[in-house]
């Protein structure tokens, strides 16, 4: 397994998201299509979504990936801080992305440091 180079201040794994540290804000679960069309359209547009979040200044972590139901996608994803993870809300509910995922069953939580 590769260690990851993000800019989350931890050595993790892949498989390992980041826990958030100081103001750092987190959030994490999953994204569930209905059917093979909701699939298909999630498929279109998931990559263009994580480099395009992967770019925001503030993001340190952030991944979208197929569990073992292709129908359910697990979602982490770490900012900077509270301001970063706005950021980030405004950006994507103006883009293609949330459009396209809208009728999509999302189960986010967010996750701050202990």
């Amino acid at each position: 397994m590769s260690a990851c180079a993000c800019g989350c201040g931890h050595h993790h794994h892949d498989s390992s998201p980041p826990a958030p540290i100081g103001a750092q804000i987190g959030r994490s679960g999953h994204i569930t299509c209905a059917d093979p069309t909701q699939l298909m359209t999630l498929l279109m547009h998931v990559e263009a979504h994580v480099l395009a979040s992967r770019a925001e200044p503030g993001c340190l972590y952030f991944e979208i990936a197929q569990t073992d139901d292709p129908l359910v996608w697990r979602v982490e994803e770490l900012f900077r801080d509270a301001e970063a993870l706005a950021a980030h809300r405004r950006r994507t509910a103006a883009s293609a992305w949330a459009t396209a995922t809208a009728g999509m069953s999302r189960n986010l939580r967010d996750v701050t440091a202990a």
